[in-house]
């Protein structure tokens, strides 16, 4: 590693070209812009030929210039990320599970065009990879339907996300043989949630792995595809249900005693939150009680 004294006292001199001036500038003696340059030579070679109206860069002088404008420009990208001084620039990362990601992608979006200097990152993912994402740093910000224990989160409830059963629109469940006759839609969180909502609305049922099985789908954005076509209902969060493009096609029936889980917005606990990141929740959070999230 190169001594940054000496770099600053190699590019003061390349730049007035002459000994005398340099040490001036720098507010060392003449001597002192020798030794330095001779620390740098013992090292690199040749960089300067002494000429009698000043000196001449030679290619490794060239070489070592490049280096320092490099390294200028490295720590302005550093002094930057470490300030972070506009909450209007810079990079924002959420993962979050997909329900709520399908509402909040659109609205960081809408962020995003009104402040471009922003770069959104976003990556729908199940709890357990966004616990373990939050925690290696790889993003700033999580959002999970279970509060972490973990001393190095802070966790902080988001909003509400409700279960509903969604079933094709014309379709009438008053019994569980009509869920029979309708059969089911699964999805990843399909039984789980399924069972959940159903021992509310059916008790003592059999359970949602004994209903028909019409369909299945990892893509939370294409899950209420197969009910909208009339191939069964499912068991979604309401974020997901309420971002499907065709409303007419789908009903959803009302159950007693909901089902509600909690989301918790999760960030590390032991650092502050950059201004950016803070702007971003401060929007979300409004955005999310204005629609009743």
């Amino acid at each position: 590693m190169l001594n940054p004294q000496w770099l600053r006292t190699f590019e003061m001199l390349a730049d007035v070209g002459n000994f005398t001036r340099a040490a001036e500038r720098l507010g060392i003696t003449q001597a002192a812009v020798s030794q330095h340059l001779r620390h740098l030579e013992d090292r690199l070679g040749l960089l300067v030929f002494r000429r009698p109206r000043g000196i001449e860069i030679t290619p490794a002088g060239r070489a070592l210039l490049d280096y320092c404008a490099e390294l200028e420009v490295s720590d302005r990208k550093l002094r930057d990320r470490l300030a972070a001084p506009d909450a209007d620039a810079g990079e924002i990362a959420l993962i979050s599970p997909g329900s709520i990601g399908l509402a909040l992608y659109p609205l960081l979006l809408d962020l995003q065009a009104a402040h471009p200097g922003l770069s959104i990152r976003h990556r729908f993912a199940p709890d357990s990879e966004v616990l373990a994402a939050v925690l290696a740093n790889q993003y700033e910000l999580g959002l999970l339907t279970l509060k972490p224990d973990d001393e190095r989160l802070k966790a902080t409830r988001f909003a509400e996300e409700p279960l509903e059963m969604v079933i094709p629109a014309g379709e009438t469940v008053r019994t569980w043989e009509d869920l029979e006759r309708i059969g089911f839609v699964d999805h990843p969180d399909g039984l789980a949630m399924a069972n959940r909502l159903l021992s509310r609305r059916f008790p003592g049922n059999t359970g949602a792995r004994a209903l028909p099985r019409r369909g299945f789908s990892n893509q939370i954005g294409l899950i209420l595809e197969p009910v909208a076509r009339g191939f069964g209902f499912t068991v979604l969060p309401r974020y997901a249900r309420r971002a499907f493009a065709r409303q007419e096609a789908i009903e959803v029936v009302e159950c007693d005693v909901a089902v509600v889980d909690t989301l918790w917005l999760i960030h590390r606990a032991e650092w502050p939150l950059p201004r950016r990141a803070q702007r971003v929740v401060e929007f979300l959070c409004a955005q999310m009680a204005a629609a009743g999230g």
